[in-house]
């Protein structure tokens, strides 16, 4: 985690969005005097906690807004945004429990990593306490949003969970997606380059590639299983969700839109598996098959 938040990779492989020319731009609210481990360990040693194996002993929190709310601003405006919802977070979580606050400004959308130690105010090690459940968190966005539209009026309130009943769907689904797809599009060009002068050659290579995929596929479905339900709401208003686009109505449109096409790239994989020789199928054993048949 500390790798991919402080950039001290050269390539980000998992993560097609991030542009490394564009890092240096990315600047510290909290800025970390040591490793992530030390400064989470300090903190507990310090305080006097005691711990268990299962212990969460530091939490990654996730700060951003739309791209249409960033659009234009300049970078002393979007450093005032990020400090000022370290601000809130200080006031929820304990100022001195946060050890990091990197922004990142080299994706698609700027962001805000911000990484604390959950130890209560009586000297206790407990994320459970802090953060909460799910509604607990609810709140907290709802809290959020109500430190923030006071400094930043333009901002807006997405549809809280407490009204939609819904789950928000994580944004690693949608990049799992996108990798995949790359990757089902390099299995079909290999699949395409088979003729009879080489076909040991570039079957093996197609077996090598889906190797690769198809544990990632599993898991990607996986996690299209668990959000099923807000996927397939979420494609029923597509229609709708075209006309307010159209008539530039705000509400959250961009995001929605974008679980529409998650729900269609999923299709499309699935089909493309489908699609495969029955052959190639066979020498390609996902992992959970393999684990059944050693036991």
């Amino acid at each position: 985690m500390e790798a991919h938040h402080e950039r001290t990779k050269e390539k980000y492989a998992s993560n097609p969005d991030i542009d490394i020319a564009k890092s240096k731009n990315n600047f510290h609210i909290v800025q970390p005097e040591t490793s992530y481990k030390r400064e989470s360990d300090g903190r507990i040693e310090a305080a006097g906690c005691k711990t268990r194996k299962d212990s969460v002993r530091f939490v990654d929190t996730l700060i951003t807004a739309s791209p249409d709310f960033f659009k234009g601003k300049k970078r002393e405006e979007i450093k005032a945004f990020f400090q000022a919802a370290v601000d809130f977070l200080a006031k929820k979580i304990g100022k001195d429990n946060i050890f990091t606050a990197i922004v990142h400004m080299d994706e698609k959308t700027p962001h805000m990593h911000l990484c604390f130690t959950p130890i209560t105010e009586d000297g206790r090690l407990s994320a459970k306490e802090i953060i909460g459940n799910r509604t607990d968190l609810t709140k907290w966005q709802d809290d959020f949003f109500t430190h923030m539209v006071k400094k930043f009026p333009d901002i807006e309130r997405g549809e809280s969970a407490s009204v939609t009943g819904r789950r928000h769907i994580p944004t690693r689904i949608f990049k799992q997606a996108v990798n995949l797809t790359r990757q089902a599009g390099q299995i079909q060009a290999a699949l395409d380059g088979i003729n009879p002068l080489n076909t040991g050659k570039k079957r093996d290579e197609v077996v090598a590639l889906l190797d690769k995929f198809s544990p990632n596929m599993e898991r990607f479905e996986t996690q299209v299983r668990k959000y099923k339900r807000e996927i397939d709401y979420l494609e029923k208003e597509n229609t709708a969700l075209a006309k307010k686009a159209a008539a530039n109505e705000k509400d959250s449109i961009g995001r929605q839109m974008e679980t529409a096409r998650l729900q269609i790239e999923h299709r499309n994989l699935r089909a493309f598996v489908d699609s495969l020789p029955e052959e190639i199928k066979r020498q390609v054993q996902s992992p959970q098959k393999s684990q059944q048949q050693e036991r």
